[in-house]
């Protein structure tokens, strides 16, 4: 058939190989602070621990959380959707990890680390493409303070932030006491301790260790506290210092968790060299942290947890297995190995 000159020839078009997909993949991960959102504030409000004690309707957490009517509905249908509340002939109740974990009152509780995103960084993350553009933290070490200054200023805001610390914590602590062979030591110091999640973790599960947690001095009451709850008290000791001015305190183990992806490179180096001085020979260095798989494909939460690095501190980033292995075999570690433990964390380990 002969085509008119005048006539529009229409190119047959090849059915592109990806025409199956869909953007409602990368949309959910776009607007992922939604539900995120949502559960930042069901924490704030303390909508779970109003409902630890039993089943409400919605009226009454109305009353009890100074909920407007206007909201309360979708907001609590919203957590019932995400799975962290459950809903029965409108009776609402905690999901069964949500009354464990989210609960103020139960030694359980981990939603500290939530309050933590609430107040400090949700909104620095708002800055995260200023961050990208210059290299520079968000919030107030920008302007040259330290970055702990401010979680440090008072007795409030150090336990909120201390009480964080275990919640992203606890997790790995409770792999480390079953995972490493413990059998093998007496003793063990958490460098950098926090609450005293780990000690407390460890030293439940072995009765034959001794140990303790090394932090700033004004720790010091919050770590006794938290050890006293759980009745350790005569076999977990606090050591007060500053572990870049101060010597660590020795033991057969070491554990330094969720501390050295704060630092910059020759900061981790000078940590793990004043590590492996306190060390007698043939004890133990563990090191935790969301540590990234070697390749930098998969493990999403270790790479998201630098970039809070890079928003939180003027030097601080993640690393990798492979680099931990190479930064502590430097140190004057031999037979280091990277284990995983629990989610997105893996420990490393070195024997002196």
């Amino acid at each position: 058939m002969q085509v008119p000159q005048n006539a529009v020839r229409e190119t047959p078009v090849a059915v592109p190989a990806n025409q199956a997909l869909s953007p409602d993949r990368l949309l959910q991960l776009g607007m992922g602070f939604w539900a995120s959102k949502a559960m930042l504030s069901a924490v704030e409000l303390g909508v779970f621990t109003q409902l630890a004690g039993g089943s409400r309707s919605r009226e009454q957490l109305e009353r009890a959380l100074g909920l407007h009517p206007r909201s309360s509905r979708d907001f609590l249908d919203t957590l019932v959707a995400l799975g962290a509340l459950e809903r029965d002939n409108g009776q609402y109740r905690n999901a069964p990890d949500a009354d464990l974990f989210f609960d103020r009152a139960k030694p359980s509780y981990v939603g500290g680390l939530l309050e933590m995103m609430e107040t400090r960084l949700y909104a620095d993350w708002g800055s995260l493409t200023d961050a990208l553009r210059t290299g520079l933290p968000q919030n107030r070490t920008k302007d040259g303070a330290s970055p702990f200054d401010e979680l440090y200023r008072n007795e409030a805001s150090l336990r909120s932030f201390l009480q964080a610390m275990t919640g992203v914590s606890l997790g790995a602590a409770r792999a480390i006491a079953t995972k490493f062979p413990w059998e093998n030591y007496r003793s063990f110091i958490d460098i950098g301790a926090a609450q005293g999640a780990c000690p407390v973790q460890i030293a439940q599960a072995h009765p034959h260790l001794r140990g303790g947690g090394f932090d700033l001095p004004v720790v010091a009451p919050v770590f006794n506290d938290y050890v006293a709850a759980h009745g350790l008290q005569d076999r977990l000791r606090f050591h007060p210092g500053d572990f870049f001015n101060d010597p660590c305190p020795s033991a057969d183990v070491l554990i330094m968790g969720h501390i050295l992806h704060d630092w910059d490179y020759d900061q981790k180096q000078a940590l793990l060299a004043k590590c492996y001085d306190a060390l007698p020979t043939g004890g133990c260095l563990i090191v935790y942290d969301a540590i990234i798989d070697d390749e930098r494909r998969h493990n999403a939460f270790g790479l998201l947890m630098s970039l809070n690095m890079l928003i939180e501190t003027p030097g601080g980033f993640d690393y990798t297995g492979k680099e931990c292995c190479e930064w502590m075999t430097a140190a004057g570690f031999r037979d280091v190995r990277v284990e995983p433990l629990l989610g997105p964390d893996s420990m490393v380990i070195g024997i002196k």
